[in-house]
Order: C-alpha cells, then structure tokens, then sequence
C-alpha cells in the first residue's frame, strides 16, 4: 500500500488496532524516519491510549494502556543476546499488543505468528507500507486489508 499522506497511514493504523487481540505482534521495520514511530502512534491512539507515545529507543520498552495493554519495543541498540535476556516472549504471548520496531534484527527471537511491516520512503516521498503474514490469522488480515484497500505492496 502506498501511503501519501498521514492520514492514509493512520487509516491502515486504525484498522490493525480494531482487530488487534491479545498476543497481537506486528513487527515495524523501516529506514530511520520511514515512519515507524508515527504508524505506533496512531495505533495506540486508535486502541485507546491516551497521552504521548513516542519512541522507546533508549528505554528498549514502553508499556501503555489502552483497550488492550501495549509494548511498544525498539530493538535497534540490541544484540540478539541481549533482546534474548529480556523475555521477550512473556511481552508476545501475554494479555497484550506488542509493535516492535526494527524487528528484522531479532527474527530468531519473533514468535512463529506476527504481521511484519515494512515502511519504505519512495523517490515521491510517499511511504510504501509492505505487510507480510506470519501465521494463518496475520494471512486473513492481510487479504480483508486486499479487499478493501486494494493489493497491499
């Protein structure tokens, strides 16, 4: 999906936070600045949390909640040994809604289901959101997303 403006990511946003349940895991990847922080701020606000959310780059972890409990995580500064330690998975398979940014450099550690989402800015400075199923649920997603928004890119 091709994303030209705000809205239309707040849109995509919005969508994920009203099927999101608990276990949910979406995996945001992306240049710095692709916008990764702005797609996990109109997700909390559409499940709910009030207040500022911004990035969790130095406290690796931030909880919110909202209509469901949110960890928002930014593994960038990690090794895979240390996002090893943190027990990650009591976060992923727990009462709650995990986004991850810079997810690709923990894939070991991801749960076996989870929706990646790529941001990528294009020449035009638009931003080109790619979703990839991991998992039968994550798959279903993305074809009602085909149905009512088009092929998601």
């Amino acid at each position: 999906m091709i994303s030209s403006r705000l809205e239309e990511t707040e849109q995509l946003a919005a969508w994920l936070a009203e099927h999101a349940q608990p276990g949910t895991v979406i995996g945001l990847d992306g240049d710095l600045g692709a916008g990764k922080t702005a797609f996990s701020q109109y997700f909390a606000k559409h499940l709910g949390v009030a207040g500022v959310v911004n990035s969790p780059t130095f406290t690796i972890i931030k909880e919110y909640n909202g209509r469901l409990p949110l960890y928002h995580m930014d593994v960038y500064r990690l090794s895979i040994d240390e996002a090893d330690e943190l027990g990650l998975d009591e976060y992923f398979y727990g009462d709650g809604v995990c986004l991850v940014e810079w997810s690709s450099l923990i894939t070991d550690l991801m749960p076996e289901q989870y929706l990646q989402l790529s941001i990528a800015m294009t020449d035009e400075g638009d931003r080109l959101m790619t979703l990839t199923p991991q998992g039968k649920l994550y798959g279903v997603w993305c074809r009602d997303l085909n149905e009512k928004w088009g092929k998601q890119e």
